[in-house]
């Protein structure tokens, strides 16, 4: 297995820092709460043009994981609590094995993976289904108010749990054929089919 090189990590950080800045604009949705549910659909869905873009980098194991990683990470350091990051190493794994498969040049592949990576989103929801006190106790979410807190106990109950886990990966495999259509030539440049 190549290892990654210096190129491979500043590849890895520069499109980290695409995909996490559209995804903070698209997360500014969440702060109306009956659009809060709708960050499973936007990030995976706006984020798989970026991401798409970034697997055409892709060829070496390790850039998918770490680029997970590193969502997981910020959204622990914006507030959002750990479980993302631990769904993301997890699926980030999960994504890269998923890419390999295809040796690094499969279409499908890539949009199968680009659906997987996005499952982190909604590691951002998991503490909300297991410790509803803790989720709403956060200052993230005490600063938005009474309201905030009553309308997402009413739309997000237990059960959405797993309902929100398909339509985030579902959304992400849309995501990532949308991305495969706005950056076809891309794709054949990196021999990608």
């Amino acid at each position: 297995m190549e290892k990654l090189k210096g190129k491979d990590l500043i590849n890895v950080g520069i499109y980290s820092a695409i995909y996490f800045v559209i995804m903070m604009i698209v997360a500014m949705l969440g702060v109306v709460p009956v659009l809060y549910p709708t960050l499973v659909v936007f990030v995976p869905l706006i984020g798989g043009i970026p991401f798409m873009l970034f697997l055409t980098k892709v060829k070496k194991f390790g850039m998918i994981w770490i680029m997970s990683i590193l969502m997981g990470i910020l959204m622990v350091v914006c507030g959002m609590g750990y479980y993302a990051l631990i769904v993301g190493v997890v699926t980030g794994l999960l994504a890269e094995f998923v890419f390999k498969s295809g040796k690094y040049n499969n279409t499908g592949k890539a949009i199968l993976t680009c659906g997987v990576f996005g499952l982190w989103v909604w590691g951002n929801y998991l503490q909300l289904f297991i410790d509803r006190e803790a989720f709403f106790s956060s200052p993230t979410r005490q600063g938005l108010g009474e309201d905030f807190i009553n309308t997402i106990n009413t739309l997000l109950p237990a059960w959405m749990c797993p309902v929100m886990l398909v339509i985030c990966l579902v959304c992400g495999i849309l995501g990532g054929l949308l991305g495969k259509k706005l950056l076809k030539k891309h794709f054949s440049k990196a021999g990608i089919v």
